[in-house]
């Protein structure tokens, strides 16, 4: 007939048999005249409902032998194997068993089990403790205690902070990897009430002097916390800053600091802090260290208005590639966001080409002459944009080569819409560098090269144009003349005090941006510098790279 077949979860079960013994009774020819077929219709439906079957199963669960526990005084069991531990710290094995079983944890499950054992459902027992306050189980007045021993060479640290908190040495902070770390002897929060059988009180310096003086092996005597540990996925930074804990007069330890450059990369490893987070260095083998949290770090920041008045225009007019800048642009929330922030997030990407390649660097180091090098040793890999101008083209000029020409009014509505990467005036003339200009080499598969100032990396630095930023830095006045002495006789001449600005401007633009730079280099020499982007160039194929967090997600 085709009627639905009842369904459970395991079909082998008596309650199932049953059902289906009923079934195949209704469908029997000798049973046939005993009842209508449609109460047999109904009754196989009511039996093939899963409510009803659940029901029958609960009942036959119900009616089974109910299982009776083999002992049912285990907590006086574990006081007793407990008490038995005490004193034995010379062997390993019974510390860290008398550490397993006064666990707090374990302790309860045992008096659930007892409770349950004796059907002691209406009210909670009353805690079992040990006799003794020495014991390790429970001391006097109902507090956890245990015990914990530790092996380590002299002047060994162990990898922990502590501090004072309602007349107690508490546990501050646990180093990330430290001996202890990877023990989980001690958590964050526990009190430690003896150091080798000293009473310890008020002073965590002293115990901390202790701690590290003690040769070969240390027990304390702890009332554990019951904080659980956060977890925290893996979390990457780059620095926007740099960090000497010697110099910091705020760090909890300067020891347990962790120094590093701008820059640097580093994986952290505990933000549960809130002023200091947990670090190591991506690039070395050193350990883990303190350093300060976001928010700390942007809070001193607030503090600190770095000095504007040094600030000067980087293009002087005179000729086409000296320009004032005029760089007003509205989307910059994001990078101005970077701008004020001490670390930003990273990612570790596989090998890929980036789409765009800056050049940054102060006016006179040699920027567009490398910048035309690259482009024209391979044009089928390498473009630059086409700048757009109001200017009048030349004879001979075409549009599109060279520079895209546009009225005064267009190049206006183009700046206000934001449609310039960097935008300046020359002679009355404008010019601008245009983000479709730039996605126009990027849709022909080429990597756009670009030579431009710092200012224009406000709207680059995105998943769009995946910039890699090369800074070139200038060289010393001394190395700026003798470059000049040996160019060509016609080539303009720079004063002292022009090479000066030069360099004066490449030590501005590194310290204001260099947490942006991919790669510095000094141009000392054209070809030098040429060797050495295009050898980098070809190694984003092959190489994993750090990008921003947002690239990724």
């Amino acid at each position: 007939m085709g009627e639905e077949k009842p369904a459970a979860n395991d079909e082998r079960s008596p309650e199932n048999e049953a059902i289906k013994e009923v079934v195949n009774s209704l469908d029997d020819p000798t049973t046939a005249g005993l009842i209508l077929e449609e109460q047999a219709k109904s009754l196989k439906n009511i039996l093939a409902d899963p409510a009803i079957q659940h029901l029958i199963k609960a009942h036959g669960t119900l009616e089974q032998e109910k299982k009776e526990a083999v002992k049912n005084a285990n907590v006086e069991l574990l006081k007793e194997v407990s008490s038995s531990l005490v004193g034995k710290n010379e062997n390993e094995n019974a510390v860290e068993l008398q550490s397993l079983l006064s666990n707090p944890h374990l302790k309860g499950l045992v008096e659930s089990h007892d409770a349950i054992a004796n059907k002691v459902y209406d009210e909670t027992p009353p805690l079992a403790t040990p006799d003794s306050p020495d014991s390790n189980g429970v001391a006097t007045g109902g507090e956890p205690i245990r015990m914990v021993g530790l092996n380590k060479s002299p002047n060994e640290s162990l990898g922990l902070t502590l501090k004072q908190q309602g007349g107690n040495i508490v546990v501050a902070r646990i180093m990330k990897g430290s001996m202890i770390d990877k023990q989980g002897l001690l958590n964050v929060g526990d009190i430690i009430k003896e150091v080798n059988g000293q009473p310890v009180k008020n002073n965590p310096e002293k115990v901390q002097k202790i701690l590290k003086d003690s040769s070969t092996k240390v027990t304390l005597k702890v009332s554990p916390s019951h904080t659980s540990k956060p977890y925290h996925g893996q979390v990457f930074m780059k620095t926007q800053f740099s960090f000497d804990p010697t110099n910091d007069n705020d760090i909890p330890c300067k020891e347990a600091g962790l120094a590093f450059q701008k820059g640097e990369i580093l994986e952290i490893l505990d933000q549960t802090d809130a002023t200091w987070w947990q670090a190591k260095k991506v690039d070395g083998d050193g350990g883990t260290g303190l350093i300060p949290s976001r928010t700390l770090q942007e809070k001193r920041r607030t503090f600190i208005h770095p000095n504007v008045t040094h600030r000067r225009s980087f293009f002087m007019c005179g000729s086409r590639k000296k320009k004032k800048t005029m760089y007003d642009v509205k989307k910059t929330s994001e990078f101005d966001r970077h701008e004020v922030s001490s670390y930003e997030e990273v990612a570790k990407m596989p090998p890929f080409e980036r789409k765009t390649l800056v050049l940054i660097g102060a006016e006179g180091v040699g920027r567009r002459t490398l910048k035309n090098r690259i482009v024209a040793s391979d044009q089928a890999r390498f473009a630059t944009a086409i700048p757009h101008t109001s200017r009048e083209a030349k004879e001979g000029e075409e549009d599109g080569k060279g520079y895209h020409f546009v009225t005064k009014n267009k190049m206006t509505e183009l700046r206000r819409a934001n449609q310039f990467f960097e935008y300046g005036e020359c002679n009355g003339n404008m010019y601008g560098t245009s983000i479709d200009s730039v996605r126009t080499v990027i849709d022909q598969r080429k990597m756009c090269v670009l030579d431009m100032q710092p200012a224009g990396l406000k709207m680059l630095i995105s998943s769009e144009f995946m910039p890699y930023i090369v800074f070139i830095a200038s060289p010393s006045v001394d190395e700026l003349t003798q470059r000049q002495n040996e160019a060509p006789s016609n080539a303009r001449k720079l004063t002292r005090e022009e090479m000066s600005k030069i360099v004066e401007q490449s030590e501005m633009i590194n310290r204001d941006y260099s947490q942006h730079f991919d790669l510095t280099l000094v141009n000392k020499n054209v070809t030098d510098s040429y060797d050495r982007v295009m050898k980098t160039v070809e190694g984003l194929s092959t190489d994993s790279q750090w990008v921003p967090v947002s690239w990724v997600y």
